[in-house]
């Protein structure tokens, strides 16, 4: 049995396919500029073509969020900086395929060596762009997933973007690979999709060959290859099981999430697009806590989305919702999330510099356009108005004064606007959590951002593989500051959710719900399972449990304490 990383639950049962990349050999000797150039534009004018055909065939399973990756594969493939490098070592007597190895690995290199998770993203970026750029420099042929017409677990050194994208769901059964780690690019795509996946595996290369028959417990990351029957026995009474679990999970579809003791809290969906809709509707959300507008942004190419261009999307998404709440986030824009149009300057910590709440601040023209469209969507359903990256109170009444400013600027125009929005903010900085209960004199809700918080809190990268034992989203510390923003918002009657991917983890189920933690939002697909776990406990039990937890002093006797509720 070889370990990796569970990371999309499920099992799988099939025969192997090696997704086996070709064998890029690097020429020698000087090249001919004319020659060289000419060969070098056919292979990168048809790698660009590549990647369209690709996010083409992908809007198929992916949403928009998930689609964002593509573009930002167009634009390296399309930089001029990058493509200019490359001729000028061609017509220097560098062959098409030196030079493009050149310049893509003096720019990895680059990348890998920054200290900054949006940086590390874009060396594995153009790495995927660069192997494709090679191989049609070559004339090598990349293995087509989508010509895979038979029911295979795809086991592979790395799954990159491009080869996720292309996987057909009733073939794959669900993919292993060597490298990769839970926030890695494949592990995304594989939540994304719902297949089963196991991520660094080491060894599963050389373990197995093509027509093998191999089990996938993405449940425990747990890889078996060619199997006693004794055992394939037993993996297949379990994906039965987890089958008639998942099918079992339907009866919640509709029910509200309510503790054994008469205790209601929501369970709600984050979305990227209004695309997402579709699946917060499949899975029983009971509305949207997290709106990730950034991507209308991200996917305009040549200038900011129009007002217009906006309030289509949050109209679509508030009357899809039909009633229910949406929180919307307004522009979290800077460190890893960059725009094609917009010139940041550098900074040494771009996570901790010119961001979110603080550029909409001192560019109020950007800001105003996101906040006249959100306040003419406003009538069409139940909005909420949430910023992000909020560190004092002085930022938060100036963020407000602007949205109530603007809604009687709109009023005065005889546009109209709803008089029951709700203004609020992501708890995503240690110092808004420490203050939350005057915060909470001035916002009608919180919304806790874990992703942030916790790496803020515990000085550490998440996207850091030699850091990662210390995000520790049930670190009695990080309990404790979940506790005093749920205290702070109860101490003037506001409610309290939770955004971050704490939020739909099943082993932080029961201690938020014992903190009072009022709204859970997550992935759409983790809503059924949560409100499995929130219907089944008793919330007086839970508070007994979450004053336990807040006293312990390591994540590990915590998840003792959890996993004892969860057995029971």
């Amino acid at each position: 049995m070889l370990k990796g990383i569970a990371t999309s639950s499920g099992i799988a049962i099939g025969k192997v396919y090696k997704l086996e990349q070709p064998v890029v050999n690097i020429s020698e000797g000087k090249g001919v500029p004319e020659e060289g150039l000419k060969i070098f534009e056919n292979a990168l004018n048809k790698t660009i073509k590549d990647i369209e055909q690709i996010k083409e065939r992908a809007k198929k399973n992916l949403s928009e969020n998930e689609l964002a990756v593509f573009d930002a594969h167009l634009m390296m493939a399309q930089d001029p900086e990058y493509k200019d490098q490359i001729v000028n070592m061609i017509k220097d007597g560098s062959r098409a395929d030196q030079a493009t190895k050149s310049v893509s690995d003096m720019m990895i290199g680059m990348f890998e060596a920054m200290d900054n998770a949006y940086f590390k993203e874009r060396a594995a970026d153009i790495k995927d762009v660069s192997f494709r750029l090679l191989c049609n420099i070559l004339g090598l042929t990349i293995p087509d997933l989508t010509a895979i017409d038979e029911e295979v677990v795809i086991v592979a050194e790395e799954m990159t973007p491009s080869d996720t994208a292309q996987l057909n769901k009733k073939y794959s059964l669900g993919f292993v690979t060597e490298i990769g780690g839970k926030t890695s690019h494949a592990a995304i795509m594989a939540v994304a999709l719902g297949l089963p996946a196991v991520v660094g595996c080491t060894g599963v290369m050389a373990a197995c060959k093509n027509g093998d028959t191999i089990i996938l417990d993405a449940k425990e990351g747990d890889v078996i290859i060619n199997p006693s029957e004794e055992v394939l026995k037993e993996y297949e009474d379990k994906r039965q099981r987890f089958l008639e679990e998942k099918a079992a999970l339907q009866v919640l579809m509709d029910k509200p999430s309510i503790t054994l003791d008469g205790h209601q809290v929501e369970l709600v969906a984050n979305i990227g697009s209004p695309k997402d809709m579709d699946n917060v509707i499949a899975n029983g959300a009971e509305g949207v806590g997290l709106y990730r507008t950034e991507f209308l942004y991200m996917e305009s190419t040549e200038d900011f989305p129009s007002e217009d261009a906006q309030f289509e999307a949050y109209k679509v998404v508030l009357e899809r919702a039909e009633g229910k709440r949406v929180v919307v986030r307004t522009l979290d824009i800077g460190g890893d999330k960059k725009l094609p149009y917009f010139e940041f300057d550098p900074e040494m910590n771009p996570f901790l510099g010119y961001r979110a709440i603080r550029l909409c601040l001192d560019r109020k023209d950007i800001f105003k356009t996101q906040v006249r469209a959100l306040l003419r969507a406003s009538t069409y359903g139940k909005l909420a108005i949430m910023f992000p990256m909020i560190a004092t109170i002085d930022e938060f009444r100036a963020a407000k004064d602007f949205v109530m400013q603007t809604k009687e600027e709109l009023k005065a125009e005889g546009v109209e606007v709803s008089d029951s929005i709700e203004i609020g903010m992501m708890v995503e900085i240690p110092a808004s959590a420490v203050l939350a209960d005057e915060f909470a004199k001035y916002a009608d809700f919180f919304s806790i951002g874990t992703n942030d918080l916790i790496q803020y809190s515990m000085a550490a990268d998440r996207m850091s593989e030699k850091v990662a034992y210390l995000y520790q989203p049930l670190n009695p510390s990080i309990l404790r500051l979940i506790k005093m923003t749920i205290d702070g918002a109860h101490s003037q009657g506001r409610w309290c959710g939770m955004c971050g991917e704490m939020g739909g983890d099943p082993m932080a189920a029961p201690v938020l719900l014992g903190l009072g933690l009022d709204e859970f939002s997550m992935s759409a697909s983790k809503v059924l399972p949560t409100r499995k776990i929130i219907t089944s406990l008793n919330k007086k039990d839970m508070e007994e449990l979450a004053a336990k937890a807040v006293k312990c002093h390591t994540e590990s006797e915590v998840t003792a304490l959890v996993k004892e509720v969860l057995k029971a």
